[in-house]
C-alpha cells in the first residue's frame, strides 16, 4: 500500500500539534506501508518527502489564496511522485484546511480515496477572520468541501467527532472515526540520571527559570483558542513563590500579540517570576523546562485533543486543563490533573459566558495544584503511565491503518 500524506507542516517547519502529529505518524507508518509526504515551505532533503513553495504570482496574495496555489502543486506532485503507473498512490490523507483542498482534488484527479484528519474546525475558529480576512471564507469552503466528500474523516477525540457532526451534518456518522493523537514516549520523558537533571536545571536557568521554585508552565501558540489571556489574568492569584513560565510564540495577529504583551507587562509589574520564552524551543530544551516545572496549564477555550498535554504528561507533569473539547479524554481528573469548568458561548468562539468566573476558577485550581508539591509529583507519575497505556504511536498507527483498509476494501 502506498499512502501520500498531505500537510502544511513537516520538519523542520513545525509550528503546532498538527505538524508534530504528521511527523510522528509518517515515521511509524513507514514500518508498514510506502509513505510519501507532500508539504509546504520549500524543498526537503528527506527521501520520500516533497516540499512546495507558494507560486511566484501568488506570493503577495491573500494567505488562503496562496495556500490554494500550493495545494494545486501538491495535486500535481502526487501524480509525479510515483514515477510509473505501478507505483501510483493508493490513498491520500490530508491534515488541516491548508492541505484539505489538495487532498480533495488529488482524490478526484487520481481516482483514489481521500482520508481527512481533523485537528481543528474552521467554523469553531471564527477569530481566524482576523488573520485571513476574506480568506477565512475560502478556508472554510475548502474544509467543508473536503470533509463532506472524504471517504473517511479521522477525529482526534470523541469531542472532536461530535463537533464534526454538529458543524457538518451532511457527513455520514459512519465515516467519522476516532483516533487519538499519540506521543513519542522515548523523546518525551523525565531526566533519569543526576547528570541529566543537572543538565535540565542548567537549561532552565539559561532561560531565566529558577529550578528550585515551583512553576506553572504553559506551552502553545499565541492564538485565541489557547486562552493565554485568561491564564495571565488567573496568574495574579498564584502564591508569590510560584513562577509562571510561558513558552509562547507564533502569534496569529498583531492584535493578540499586543494583548498578551500588555497582560505580561501588567503581571510583571505586580510580581516576579514571570518568564516569557518567545522562541520555539527544540525538544530537548522544552523537555528540560517541563521537567523542572510543577504543573502544566492548558487554559484553551478550543482544543480538539491537545498534544501539548500529552507531552507534558509524558515528562511527568500533571495538567490543569479546561473541561472542553478533547481535554477531558486526556486528563483523568483527580488522578493525572484537574479540569476547570467552563460555560461557553455557542457562537463558535468558545468564549466563556462569564470570563471573570472562568479566570477565578482557573486561578483557584492552579493555586490548589501548586499547593502540594508531593501530590503534584505523584499525579505526574500517574500522568506518564496514562500516556504509556493509551497514547503510544504504535496504537495510533494501527488504528489509522484500520481506517485506510476500510476505505480500500
Amino acid at each position: 500500500m502506498r499512502v501520500d500524506l498531505l500537510t502544511r507542516e513537516y520538519p523542520p517547519h513545525v509550528y503546532g500539534g498538527a505538524g508534530v502529529h504528521v511527523a510522528e505518524l509518517a515515521a511509524v507508518l513507514r514500518r508498514s506501508v510506502d509513505v510519501r509526504v507532500h508539504c509546504f515551505d520549500g524543498a526537503r532533503d528527506e527521501p520520500g518527502v516533497t516540499g512546495y513553495d507558494v507560486p511566484g504570482p501568488l506570493a503577495d496574495a491573500n494567505p488562503a489564496l496562496a495556500t490554494f496555489g500550493v495545494d494545486l502543486a501538491i495535486v500535481d506532485g502526487v501524480g509525479r511522485a510515483g514515477g510509473d503507473a505501478g507505483d501510483a498512490t493508493d490513498l491520500v490523507h490530508s491534515h488541516t484546511w491548508y492541505a484539505n483542498l489538495a487532498g480533495h482534488l488529488a482524490s478526484l484527479l487520481h481516482g483514489v480515496p481521500h482520508v481527512v484528519s481533523a485537528h481543528s474546525l474552521e467554523p469553531l475558529r471564527p477569530w481566524k477572520a482576523e488573520q485571513l480576512g476574506g480568506g477565512y471564507a475560502l478556508s472554510s469552503w475548502a474544509e467543508r468541501t473536503a470533509f463532506e466528500s472524504a471517504a473517511a474523516v479521522i477525529a482526534v477525540s470523541a469531542g472532536m467527532r461530535a463537533d464534526i457532526l454538529r458543524c457538518y451534518p451532511a457527513i455520514d456518522p459512519g465515516r467519522v472515526h476516532v483516533v487519538h493523537n499519540g506521543i513519542d514516549l522515548a523523546g518525551w520523558r523525565r531526566p533519569g540520571t543526576e547528570d541529566e537533571w543537572d543538565a535540565a536545571r542548567d537549561v532552565a536557568r539559561a532561560n531565566g527559570i529558577d529550578p528550585d521554585r515551583p512553576a506553572v508552565v504553559f506551552v502553545g501558540r499565541i492564538t485565541r483558542q489557547k486562552g493565554l489571556p485568561y491564564l495571565l489574568r488567573a496568574a495574579e492569584q498564584l502564591p508569590p513563590e510560584v513562577q509562571l513560565v510561558l513558552c509562547a510564540g507564533a502569534p496569529d495577529t498583531p492584535e493578540i500579540l499586543a494583548e498578551v504583551t500588555g497582560l505580561v507587562e501588567q503581571l510583571r509589574a505586580r510580581r516576579d517570576g514571570v518568564v516569557w520564552i518567545e522562541r520555539m524551543l527544540p525538544r530537548d530544551e522544552l523537555v528540560a523546562v517541563l521537567a523542572t516545572g510543577t504543573v502544566f496549564a492548558c487554559p484553551s477555550v478550543y482544543e480538539p485533543l491537545g498534544i501539548v498535554n500529552l507531552e507534558a504528561m509524558a515528562v511527568g507533569l500533571p495538567v490543569v486543563g479546561t473541561a472542553t473539547g478533547g481535554i477531558p479524554e486526556v486528563v483523568d481528573a483527580g488522578r493525572t490533573g484537574w479540569l476547570v469548568p467552563i460555560d461557553q458561548v455557542q457562537d463558535g468562539t468558545g468564549t466563556p459566558v462569564d470570563p471573570d468566573a472562568f479566570v477565578a476558577d482557573l486561578g483557584a485550581t492552579l493555586t490548589e495544584a501548586v499547593s502540594d508539591v508531593e501530590r503534584a509529583r505523584a499525579w505526574g507519575v500517574a500522568a506518564r503511565q496514562r500516556v504509556e497505556d493509551h497514547f503510544s504511536w504504535d496504537a495510533v498507527a494501527e488504528r489509522t491503518l484500520e481506517v485506510y483498509r476500510s476505505v480500500l476494501r
